[in-house]
Order: structure tokens, then sequence, then C-alpha cells
């Protein structure tokens, strides 16, 4: 690619992100002008924090609400739901580190903008057969960095320790909540979640899509903690991730099984019911 083309394609993430930053900060900032006065790259910051704040709040509440009081007695016996205190705690935590981990998306987004990435902008660059591929390989490259990252957080006694136990201490059924997915030391958060920078240097990733998939852990990260067996396979749900804060040997994967049957670490909700019925 010829350096005048090749400015010109990376002109595109940065409008595009540009275009993101104007719209969330346009709701929050009175005028045009002040945010012209604030550097690109702090703009992408507030704009991912604002986001990330608006997604946890309302992801966890709807779906807390839904669970805990609309539905209550269906999919979560009265005795198991979690205490407000529980839930206040588990806010707390994910609020100290959420500045912290909006970092990671921004640095991502200035490496694209930057050309230090192997990111498209428009799926027509490479085609939809193209595009499904390389998003299938991503996602593989994801799901088994993110498997060994929270596999070593465990097995590493001192990541254990001083990163992985913040979000460790809610072990039972009654102190898991939707809130919980992001109650991490925001180190540990940044080192699961940077498995999704590596990809982008590996492998050919459609920007936008990109970004809707680090805001998909968020709500991903409130659904398997919200303790109910979908039965999806082979998705990791929340059976599962409910079995990996119980045993903390068990169930590591992020989005799919696949990782842990191959690793043997799988344990199936399942078969635990069954146990516990004989």
């Amino acid at each position: 690619m010829e350096e005048g083309k090749g400015e010109e394609y990376l002109s595109l993430f940065l409008e595009e992100t540009s275009l993101y930053n104007r719209i969330v900060l346009g709701f929050f900032l009175p005028t045009p002008r002040i945010s012209q006065t604030i550097p690109h790259f702090f703009q992408t910051w507030i704009r991912n924090y604002v986001g990330g704040v608006l997604l946890y709040f309302l992801s966890g509440f709807l779906w807390s609400l839904y669970i805990y009081y609309l539905r209550r007695n269906v999919y979560i016996p009265k005795d198991e739901i979690p205490t407000k205190r529980a839930m206040l705690l588990q806010i707390y935590v994910a609020m100290k580190a959420m500045p912290w981990y909006c970092l990671l998306p921004t640095i991502s987004e200035y490496m694209i903008e930057n050309g230090w990435t192997r990111c498209f902008s428009r799926i027509s660059d490479v085609g939809w057969p193209a595009y499904f591929i390389y998003l299938a390989i991503y996602l593989m490259l994801v799901e088994f960095g993110i498997y060994w990252m929270h596999r070593e957080l465990h097995d590493i006694k001192p990541l254990y320790k001083y990163l992985h136990a913040t979000h460790h201490i809610y072990n039972k059924q009654n102190t898991l909540s939707p809130f919980a997915g992001l109650a991490v030391h925001p180190l540990d958060g940044i080192l699961q979640a940077v498995l999704h920078v590596f990809a982008l240097v590996l492998v050919p990733t459609h920007f936008t899509t990109h970004v809707g998939l680090i805001f998909l852990e968020g709500i991903w990260t409130a659904n398997i903690h919200d303790c109910i067996h979908g039965k999806v396979w082979p998705v990791m749900g929340a059976g599962y991730h409910t079995i990996h804060h119980t045993t903390y040997r068990h169930n590591y994967g992020h989005y799919t099984i696949w990782m842990d049957w191959m690793f043997g670490t799988l344990r199936d909700p399942e078969d635990d019911e069954a146990k516990k019925m004989n």
C-alpha cells in the first residue's frame, strides 16, 4: 500500500472514533467547543468510560430486576438471592476498577488509528466470506488466550493472592450476581481482556466488530454470574461458571466449554445435579 493511500485509509478509523466521541460527549458536555479542547485520546477514554458505566448498570440492574423480583423463585430460589449489601459491594469494586478497564479499549483504538494492527474499516475490503473466517479465528484466539490467562491467575499463587482473589470472594450462589462480573482487580480484568488487543495484531479484524465485542464483554460477564444454567451447548454459561466459583479448579473458559474440554478442566453442572440427586 502506498504511503498516501495508507494514511487516507487510516483516517477512516479516526473518522469513526471521532464520530463515536462526538455522539457520547455531546450528551454530557454543554457545547461542542469544550470537547474540541480535549485531546482525541482522552475523548476516547471518556467515551469508553461513559459507555462502560452505562452498560454495567443497565445490564446489571435490568437483569437483576427480572430474575430476582419480576421472576422471583422462578430462576433463583428466594433464599439464594444475593443481598443488597453484596451487590452494592460488587458495584463499589467494579466502579473503582472501571477507569482502568476503559484504558484498554482506548489504547487499542489508538493502535488501530496509527496502523499498528491488522484492522480493516469496511467489510467490503475483504468480503463477507473472509470476514467470517477472520472473525472465527479472532474468537478462537481470544478463547484460547483467556482460558490460559484465567487458569494461570489461579495456578500462579501470587497472581491469585494479589489479583484474582478479589473476584473470588464471591464463591456461593447467594453472593454471585450480574454485578459481580466486573467486580475484579483492574489488572486482573486487563490481563484477561488484553487478548482482544493481541488478536488485532495477528488477525485481520473489522474495527466496528472489535468495538462491539469489547462492549459485549460487559453483557457477557453479567450473564455468566447470574447462577442460571442456560443449557445451551457449547456455551460456557452461568451454570458452568458458578461451578468455577465454588471449586476454583474447573471451567476457566470464556464463551464456550471447548478449551476446558480439550485441557481436562470441564465440569458439567448437569453431572453435579445428578450426583446430588443420588
